[in-house]
Formats: C-alpha cells, structure tokens, sequence
C-alpha cells in the first residue's frame, strides 16, 4: 500500500472514495454537485492506494487561524475528510495515514492540527482530545419569554440598534464580515477563509441554502451580529448559529427569534455549555438540552511552540510530563508564567503532572479543567496542589467555543 500526495486532478478519485467510505453516494448537480467539497486543498489531501493502484483511504486537511486565549490567531490545521473502504478497515491503513499527515504538518511548520470527531474513540489513539462543547437548546414557543434582567449596570444594558430580516442571499458580505469580527475574540473558533463564502462550502449559512437571516445593527447601523435560521417540520424554526460580538446583540437576536409567530418550537443547533440563554428564559426549564456533546478536538505538534503561542491570565509555574505515544516521544517540560507570557523548556525537574498529549490538548484552549481529568484518572497530578494550580493556570478569559463545520 502507498499514501501519497493528491493534486488537483484526483479531484473526483478522492471524494468517491471518501463517500464510498461511509456508504454514501455523492451529492448530484440538482442536489448541488460536489459544493461542498469545493473547498479542499489538493495539495494537503493523502489517498491511500494498494499495489494494483485502488484507491482505498482518504485524509485531507484544510488551512484555518484557531483563536487562542488571549485573542491571539495563530494558524491550525483542519484535519478532514477521513475515511477507509469497509473493505481495507483494521489493517493499518488509517494508522498509516495519521502517521504521515502528522509528519507532514510538522514539516510545513505547523504545530496545532484540530479535528470534528465523527466517533469518539477513533482519534485519542492519534494524540488528539476534546477542547471545545456544544449542545442543543430547544424552548418551546409557548414558554419563551426571557425575563429582564435583575441586575443593573454596563454589563447588563440591553443592545442599542435594530434587527433587520434578510434572505441568505442577500447578505453574504455581512455574514462574512461579522462571523470574522467574532471569531478573532472568541477563543476555539476557526477562521472561515473568504473561499468558503465565495464557494458556498461547507453548511448553511455559508453554502447559499435558503436561509432567512436576522442581521442586528447597531446605533450607528454597522452589524454586529446575525442569525440564520429556517422553519421546517412541525413548525420547528432551526437556528444554524448566532453569531453576536457581545451578549446584548445575542440577547437582542435571541428575543427576535422566540418572538416568531407561528412556530411550536425555537431550536438553537449550537450554544455554548456555559451560555446564559437558559437563565435568561422566565422559565428556567423551558430550555430543554440535548446532544450536548465534543465538538473540535486539538492535537499539539511542538508542545513549547503551542504553550508558549497562547495567552495566560495567571502566573505560576508547572512541571508537565508529556507521553506522545503514537508518536514514540515524551519530553518533560517547565512551564513558566509571567505576565500573561510563558516560557517553556525541557527539564529534568521532577513532574507536577504527568499527562498524555491528547489530554494536554483538551485543557488548552481553557475548556476542560485540568483537575476533571486528574479526578478522571487521565492525568497525574505528583504533589498537592498541583492540579488546581493548573486549573488557574490553563483557564481562559472565556470558555472556548467552536461553530464553524470543516
């Protein structure tokens, strides 16, 4: 078996075998042709190929800017479209192709790759761990009322500005423009490269589906947020995302859309675990959560490069045993940190705490506490304190969150 490189003309090779893969057939031109796919990068993508030339196995990666905490950007491989024939399954071809896409991010320089896991237990193995959540909030038409806020105060005045409907079509340098204004200071959140909009890729609100689009503005009528939404069966209106720069526009948008008339039910496909939506309903159990489950998974490549890149709210300093064991490597690393900045360097002090490098990816980005994970017996933590000195350390300014699909 042979991985290899694709170009440009393995086009169609590369997304016949992905879809056969899944035991799936490709979209028709009716149905949108291959805009979906439009997307990938040639150039990054493997196929796996045995000795007669079948193509077996596929694994792409897209180019994206990952917010870190601290609002910093730095760039991150999207690591996609990974499939293997039923027919080639459990003998090594997977393996092989994590094996060499690794290597070969590595050589591009790059030092974060983060995925969408299809299956929870498949990409641990490969160095990878949960580091973002979402979930499902579905209020009920009948009980949606959101109650004013108690507490008075800037925090907490109401968006000053106005919300105008909009079909999708209508709007694509505005969603373009806001979706990029957020994600640069919410951490988690992946760039949307400006050829997804002009290629429609990837899920509503980028690919131009009818969607209406609820687009606020502020005093000045620059927008500043927007939701895509749509009304479908049982009269269920289904928010794609909401997109807003603070809460107040979130609220704002929120509250047009549990005003909308004639519809049973409002459904919020992606919310933050921690987002305040829920208390914000009179009734608190009026907000019914569901599929509230991972969603982005980082892997670190150069784990002083990836410590040292992120912001830091907390001084203090840490010993970190890292186990790459998919990789063959474990370095001992002292992590320093001053005034928002840290150092990182090999050591051979003793361990604060010893961890394997898909946990270290999921306490990164702030969104899993590291003292959940030494509680869950993942990591080990050598003296005390330790660990809730690493929940101070590794928080972040707020809870990383991702909506983008790749």
């Amino acid at each position: 078996m042979e991985i290899r490189s694709t170009t440009d003309q393995d086009l169609d090779v590369f997304v016949d075998t992905l879809h056969a893969a899944f035991g799936r057939f490709p979209e028709t031109p009716a149905e949108g042709g291959r805009v979906r796919w439009s997307a990938l990068e040639m150039d990054r993508n493997l196929l796996a190929v045995t000795a007669d030339g079948r193509p077996v196995g596929t694994a792409g990666a897209y180019s994206f800017e990952l917010t870190l905490p601290g609002e910093i950007l730095v760039p991150a491989a999207g690591v996609t479209a990974v499939g293997v024939l039923p027919s080639h399954r459990r003998q090594g071809v997977l393996t092989a192709m994590m094996r060499r896409q690794l290597t070969e991010l590595r050589a591009r320089g790059e030092f974060l790759s983060v995925l969408l896991a299809s299956e929870a237990l498949i990409y641990r193995r490969f160095g990878y761990g949960p580091a973002t959540y979402t979930q499902r909030l579905t209020v009920p038409r009948h009980q949606a009322a959101l109650a004013l806020p108690r507490a008075r105060g800037t925090a907490d005045s109401p968006a000053t500005g106005s919300v105008e409907l909009l079909r999708r079509a209508e709007c694509g340098e505005i969603l373009e423009e806001v979706y990029d204004r957020y994600r640069r200071a919410q951490p988690g959140a992946l760039s949307r490269p400006h050829r997804w909009w002009a290629l429609g890729a990837g899920q509503p609100p980028i690919c131009p589906a009818p969607r209406y689009v609820a687009v606020h503005r502020d005093a000045d009528g620059v927008p500043d947020g927007y939701a895509s939404y749509s009304v479908g069966e049982h009269n269920t209106l289904t928010v794609d995302e909401t997109i807003a720069t603070d809460d107040a526009v979130f609220t704002a948008l929120a509250r047009f859309l549990l005003g909308h008339d004639l519809v049973a039910q409002v459904v919020f496909k992606h919310v933050a675990p921690d987002h305040p939506l829920r208390w914000q309903l009179v009734d608190f159990r009026a907000g019914q959560v569901s599929e509230d489950t991972d969603w982005l998974w980082v892997r670190l490549l150069d784990v002083p490069r990836a410590l040292t890149a992120r912001g830091w709210f907390t001084d203090g300093e840490l010993v970190l045993d890292v186990e790459d064991p998919f990789l063959g490597e474990q370095g001992r690393y002292l992590l320093t940190v001053r005034d928002g900045k840290a150092d990182c360097v090999p050591t051979d002090r003793e361990p604060d705490l010893s961890l394997d490098v898909s946990d270290l990816g999921s306490v990164y980005l702030g969104g899993t506490a590291p003292s959940t994970l030494v509680r869950a017996g993942h990591i080990r933590a050598h003296r005390p304190g330790a660990a809730a000195l690493a929940d101070a350390l590794f928080r972040a300014e707020r809870s990383p969150h991702c909506l983008h699909w790749f």
